[in-house]
This record gives C-alpha cells, structure tokens and sequence, in this order.
C-alpha cells in the first residue's frame, strides 16, 4: 500500500497524525543533540574543576567553568563559585537555586512528547471509528454478501490503518521519550554528588580561611 493510499484509508485523521510524527522527530533530534552534548563533556569537565578547586586553584577553575558555560553543572558551580565571599549556607543555597533553575532546561519538550504519546493512539483510534461509521453506512442489509459487503469489509480492513498509524507513532514517541526521562533522572543524581563534592570542598576551604583569620588575631 503506498503513501497515497494510506493517507485515503486513514482519512483525515493521518493528517494531524503526519504533523505529530515530525513534530517528535524533529523535538528528538534537539534533545539527541543536547544528551550527546552533555554527556561527552560534563563528566570530564567537572572532575577537572574539582580537582582544580581542590589544588586552591580557583582562577583555574573558574576559567574552565566559563569556557564550558554551555553544560548545566558548569552553570550551576558558576552560580556558587561567583559570589563575594559567601559563607558556606548560601554557597549552599546558590547551588540549590541554581539547580532548580536548570530543571526546565533539562526536561524541555517532555510535555509535548507525553502529549503526543497520549492523543496519537485516540487519533488512530478516532480515524478507525469514523471509518466503519462510513463503512456501515454504505451497508445495504438486503445486499448481504453482495459486493457492497465485499466494499464493508474492505472498508474495515483500510480504517484500521488509522489506529495502526497512531499506535507507531506513540510507540516511536514512548521509546525516546523513555530515554530522555532517564537521562534526566540521571542528570539530576550527578548535580546532587557534584555539588554536594563542592560544597564540602568550599566548606573545608572557608574554616581554613576562618582558622587562619583566628590565629592572625
């Protein structure tokens, strides 16, 4: 059955059935990109800033921060890291507002793709349901076995196609959207360890600094 035809058996339901498909392939492709961009980068990037903040090479850190302002964790530490001598609750605090900050930009498109997921199967559904309405309606019961049974039965036949169509494209929308979920649930696990080694790492550094100032005295 080629394009045309699938089109003429769903009915006018493959049409918006047609814009959801290539709405999620299009919102799919973004969130590849941006998952595959993080998580190339973020991992190694951060461990370096550790490890730098760890050496008191703050400089270093920051610079390294501000050159990967692109992923989430490199804005989040920035957002603690470019206050003026805070003490350790509101380095606290400027990570945890921080991170809530990025959520939106970690889980964008979710609500589309869930929606999708959600009215793509009744479409396919809808567009079954009004073509054996159609179908029926033709039905002549003093026909029976006639050809335009023959045409009913056909007719059944093609307006699943609709229900068919819409199951695809939740199925394909479900598995990626699936995915991302875990990435996201995965992401959020790294800025809780990340920033919890931050934070203890500026807590250590600010009793060294409050020790110091002590002893001077």
């Amino acid at each position: 059955m080629g394009i045309q035809n699938l089109f003429t058996a769903g009915g006018v339901v493959m049409w918006p059935l047609l814009g959801f498909s290539v709405l999620a392939v299009g919102l799919i492709i973004e969130r590849v990109s941006f998952w595959v961009r993080i998580n190339k980068r973020q991992s190694r990037v951060v461990r370096d800033v550790l490890n730098l903040y760890r050496l008191d090479n703050v400089v270093g850190a920051m610079d390294k921060l501000q050159k990967n302002a692109d992923l989430p964790l490199a804005r989040i530490f920035l957002a603690a890291l470019e206050l003026e001598e805070p003490n350790p609750e509101e380095f606290r605090l400027a990570l945890e507002s921080e991170s809530q900050a990025e959520i939106p930009l970690l889980k964008r498109f979710q609500n589309i793709l869930e929606t999708i997921i959600g009215l793509a199967p009744l479409l396919g559904l809808l567009g079954t349901v009004l073509g054996l309405i159609a179908s029926f309606a033709s039905l002549n019961l003093g026909d029976v076995g006639g050809t335009k049974t023959a045409g009913v039965t056909s007719g059944i036949s093609e307006a699943l196609v609709s229900t068919a169509s819409g199951l695809i494209v939740a199925i394909f929308t479900l598995l990626f959207a699936n995915t991302f979920r875990g990435l996201y649930q995965r992401q959020i696990a790294l800025i809780q360890e990340y920033g919890g080694q931050l934070e203890l790492l500026y807590r250590r550094r600010y009793e060294r600094g409050e020790k110091t100032y002590a002893s001077t005295r």
